[in-house]
C-alpha cells in the first residue's frame, strides 16, 4: 500500500513498489492520458510532473514517490483544458497522430514554468520527447505560442 498524491488528491494505491507509477496512473487509477511508448524512459510519452518536474513515469517505481511529491498528470494540468500549452497546441494542429502529444504537453509545461521565454536552443535542450511523425518544428511553435511568443 502506498499513499500518493495525483492531481491534487492524495489517494492509496494496493501496488507492489516495483511497479511503474506509469502503470500506477493508468491501471489502478484509470488515468490514462500518459502514454506507454518505450518503458526505458526515452521516448517520452509516459511524462508526468513530479513537483513540477517532467518526469518519465514508465521508469520511476512507486516506491521512489514519497507522499508529499505532488503528482500531475495531463488530466490534472487544467480540468477544461485551457493551459497555455493545451490551447496553442489546439490553435496550431500541433499534434499529426497524437499518440506522444500528451508527454509533449507535458513536457512543454514544466520548461515554461522553469523559463517563461525559452530560446528555440532551450526548446531543444529540454524536450527530449520523440515524436514519430515529426511535428517538431509544430511543437517549437507551439511552446512559443504558449509563451507568449509569436513563432
Amino acid at each position: 500500500m502506498a499513499k500518493i498524491n495525483v492531481n491534487g488528491r492524495t489517494v492509496t494505491v494496493d501496488a507492489d513498489g516495483a511497479t511503474p507509477l506509469l502503470w500506477v496512473l493508468r491501471e489502478y487509477l484509470d488515468l490514462t492520458g500518459a502514454k506507454y511508448g518505450c518503458g526505458i524512459a526515452a521516448c517520452g510519452a509516459c511524462t508526468v510532473h513530479v513537483n513540477g518536474e517532467a518526469v518519465r513515469s514508465c521508469a520511476l517505481p512507486l516506491e521512489a514517490v514519497a507522499a508529499t511529491d505532488k503528482i500531475v498528470t495531463i488530466e490534472g494540468l487544467s480540468p477544461d483544458g485551457s493551459h497555455p500549452v493545451q490551447q496553442a497546441w489546439l490553435d496550431l494542429d500541433v499534434p499529426q497522430c497524437g499518440y506522444c502529444q500528451t508527454g509533449m504537453i507535458m513536457a512543454a509545461a514544466a520548461l515554461l514554468a522553469k523559463n517563461p521565454k525559452p530560446t528555440d536552443a532551450d526548446i531543444d535542450a529540454e524536450i527530449s520527447n520523440i515524436c514519430r511523425c515529426g511535428t517538431y518544428q509544430r511543437v517549437r511553435a507551439g511552446i512559443h505560442q504558449a509563451a507568449g511568443r509569436k513563432a
